[in-house]
């Protein structure tokens, strides 16, 4: 598989200078990590759960978690599990033996003790498995998360990654959270080699304060809430060799037919944007692009991946397939970030120093900047590299348009 896989060939020609390199469920952690982008949550209950993989995987997804947590009622989960297993078992037969990619599959399990149970009932399903989702993890319940872990790998010979999500109100108290971050970073080093990605529920987190962030405010707005997440990032997010793959946390607001009011966009990544089409050579307005947006209630996403990039956090937890496109986006490496990101790491490799950028207009310091630069050029692998002349909003729009 790869982003953007599901554009036309001469369509991702016109976006990109450096394509996204294709890449697979084998492929090493660090790729995997990068590659999550918008990953989609989705009830196990759904009864066309296998179709709607099918679907989705066309339309450019490549990470799922299959939900048996806060997603259904606790009346479901037996009846969730039952419908996992029999729908990843009718999907299994769709990528078994041949050349078909299939997106990064993860379930999100109540109990540790779902995970071994599960992995050995799905038989050979298991091999469309990546890994488990780790609800509410705390030092207190993450060991035997782990374990069980460990030992549905042992059962099935598969490689099956953790995605830890920190969640907890010890976390958002003040006075527990730092022993939890601590705790935490002591647990998952003790299995860094099963951690492919750290996620922040900020829903749950709101939650033991009675807070909800509304359509026009990102999670950094919420004082509480951001305070969490530079402290996750400060502990677990760092570039030193010690960190994760930290990725931002839900936004909870998706299209509706009608709204009384619509969000304004404050940025300006349209100004003056001319936006290929799909196919063809039917050329839209930046106007119309931002009226696509508008309609697709994506302002606000917009913002806060912004923000979650600038607060080292890579990727998202979507609610809504209308979501994935616009991370994917913004995940693309800019031409001018990948004109940095080379000229330092060749800057660094001559001794360091200071250099003015290549569009002239910032100062690149090679050693302080390095870390930077390798998480672009890793990110350039895995999303791509745009053309000089192609923004964000042509690159949602050939999205939207597909």
């Amino acid at each position: 598989m790869r982003h953007f896989g599901h554009l036309a060939e001469d369509v991702r020609d016109r976006l990109f200078l450096e394509q996204p390199r294709p890449f697979s469920a084998r492929s090493e952690p660090s790729v995997l990590a990068t590659a999550l982008g918008g990953t989609l949550y989705s009830p196990a209950t759904r009864p066309a759960l296998a179709a709607d993989i099918r679907k989705l995987a066309g339309r450019g997804v490549v990470s799922m978690v299959l939900c048996l947590e806060d997603a259904i009622a606790d009346h479901e989960v037996d009846a969730g599990e039952r419908n996992l297993v029999e729908q990843l078992t009718d999907l299994v037969k769709d990528f078994t033996d041949c050349a078909r990619s299939h997106p990064l599959l993860f379930i999100r399990v109540r109990a540790a003790a779902q995970i071994l149970d599960l992995a050995e009932r799905l038989g050979p399903a298991v091999e469309l498995l990546s890994g488990f989702v780790l609800p509410k993890f705390t030092p207190a319940n993450g060991a035997e998360y782990l374990a069980a872990l460990a030992a549905a790998e042992a059962a099935t010979g598969r490689r099956l990654f953790a995605m830890p999500v920190l969640e907890s109100p010890e976390l958002a108290h003040l006075e527990t959270r730092r022993d939890q971050l601590f705790g935490i970073a002591e647990l998952l080093a003790r299995h860094r080699e099963r951690v492919l990605a750290v996620r922040l529920g900020v829903t749950d987190l709101c939650s033991a304060y009675g807070l909800r962030r509304s359509p026009d405010l990102t999670a950094y707005d919420v004082a509480l809430v951001a305070g969490v997440i530079g402290d996750v990032v400060n502990v677990l997010g760092r570039a030193d060799g010690t960190g994760y793959t930290v990725t931002g946390p839900v936004w909870e607001y998706f299209p509706v037919q009608e709204r009384m009011f619509k969000p304004q966009l404050r940025r300006t990544p349209f100004a003056g944007a001319s936006v290929p089409a799909a196919t063809g050579s039917l050329r839209a307005s930046g106007e119309e692009v931002r009226r696509r947006i508008i309609d697709h209630d994506l302002d606000g996403l917009i913002r806060e991946v912004e923000l979650d990039r600038a607060n080292g956090l890579l990727g998202k937890t979507c609610i809504h397939p209308s979501h994935v496109p616009a991370v994917h986006a913004l995940s693309v490496v800019t031409h001018e970030e990948y004109c940095d990101a080379r000229d330092i790491l060749r800057q660094e490799q001559d001794g360091g120093g200071v250099l003015r950028s290549a569009y002239t207009n910032k100062m690149n310091e090679a050693r302080p900047h390095r870390a930077w630069a390798e998480r672009v050029l890793l990110r350039a692998e895995v999303f791509g590299v745009a053309r000089e002349d192609v923004s964000f909003a042509e690159l949602l729009s050939a999205c939207l348009c597909d």
